[in-house]
Parts: structure tokens; sequence; C-alpha cells
């Protein structure tokens, strides 16, 4: 059984959906094994709680610098002995020495159809908010291997969703959510755990796809 360690800053609404994946036996040969925050009294160590998950908080403020705050996600990720890091609207920048400790065994979903909308700056509504200025027909998520380049990792899948007419950045982001990353990232994170994904030339294959 693969141990998986969910990074967050807020609500924590992609760890639900991860967490009731799990319920329904639908993340594969891995386990919820412990959930990290980069902020005290968020809603998603809550939902940790509740369901019984270890949790712990690492304060960025509590570190002087970028460097010095990844070497203590990075000894934690280690020391728990995790296998899979997924990042669910985990806001807080880390450095390589996160990436070399588990290359290609992180996982970020992004609310945009790659490579559209990520990068610097792009996160929470302000995604959707360029979006809609924009007036894409089509949005949607992508989850994909995290890299040092923001949002520039392989990808692992994509599902696009409709922008409607008199959509606002609340509404845009609730569908996406809804219909596409609350689906995309449990299926990603089995696909891992069954050992289904190998990344070769940066680029994801998924066997039997």
């Amino acid at each position: 059984m693969l141990k998986i360690a969910v990074l967050v800053s807020g609500g924590g609404t992609n760890l639900q959906a991860l967490i009731d994946a799990e319920k329904r036996g639908e993340v594969g040969n891995g386990k919820i094994s412990l959930v990290l925050s980069s902020k005290e009294g968020v809603y998603a160590l809550e939902r940790a709680e509740k369901n019984g998950i270890p949790s712990k908080v690492l304060s960025r403020k509590d570190y002087s610098s970028i460097s010095d705050y990844s070497k203590a996600i990075a000894d934690v990720l280690v020391e728990e002995k995790i296998d899979l890091v997924v990042l669910a609207g985990f806001l807080t920048i880390i450095d390589e020495q996160v990436y070399q400790k588990f290359p290609n065994r992180i996982i970020n979903v992004h609310p945009a159809l790659i490579p559209s909308f990520c990068g610097k700056g792009y996160y929470g509504l302000k995604v959707h908010e360029a979006a809609l200025a924009k007036g894409v027909k089509l949005s949607g998520a992508t989850v994909h291997i995290v890299t040092p380049e923001c949002d520039a990792g392989p990808i692992i899948l994509q599902k696009a969703v409709e922008v409607k007419q008199g959509d606002t950045p609340e509404t845009l982001q609730r569908r996406i959510m809804e219909e596409a990353e609350w689906q995309l990232l449990p299926k990603a994170v089995r696909l891992f755990c069954d050992g289904k994904i190998t990344v070769k030339d940066d680029r994801v294959y998924i066997k039997g796809e």
C-alpha cells in the first residue's frame, strides 16, 4: 500500500474528493497517510481530523527562507516514508529540495487546460477571471507532474468544461471543481498507486491507454 501525503493551504475541497474516493475504494493501492498544511486553522485540517488522518502544520511564516521551508517539508515527507505527494490547493512556494527527493512523485491539479491560464500568478479565482476575460468557450482542469517550473510538468489527465454565458469566476470555479477536478485527481492518484504511470521525455504514458 502506497502512502499518500496531501499538501493543503485552505478549505481542502480536493482533499475531500480524495477522502471520498478512498472510502469508495477508488484510489487503488494507495492510502492518505498525512495531511500537511502551510497554515494553522484551515478547514482542510478539520477534514483530516474528522476522517482519522494524521495531520501536521508547517507554517511558512515560521521559516526565514523558501529553502529552509522546503527542507522542512522534504524532511517530514521522507520521515513519514511518503510514496506520493499531492498538492491540493497548496499555495506556498517550495524549491528543488522537495522535487529532488520525490522525482515524478508529486502531482498537482490546476483549474485550467494547461498550457492556458497557468504559471506564476495563476491560482484560485485568478485563473477563472483570466479565462472569462479572454472569452474562452471551454476551460477545465489538468492534473500534472510537478517540476521546478510552475505548472510546466508532464500532463497526466485533462478534462474540458463548458464556459456558460453569464458565468462569474465563482460559478465557473465551482463547475470546474465538480465536473473535472474532483474526478481527475482521484483517478490520477489511482493510476499512480497502481503503477500505471510512466514518465519519459517529459511526457506521461499510461499503461492500458
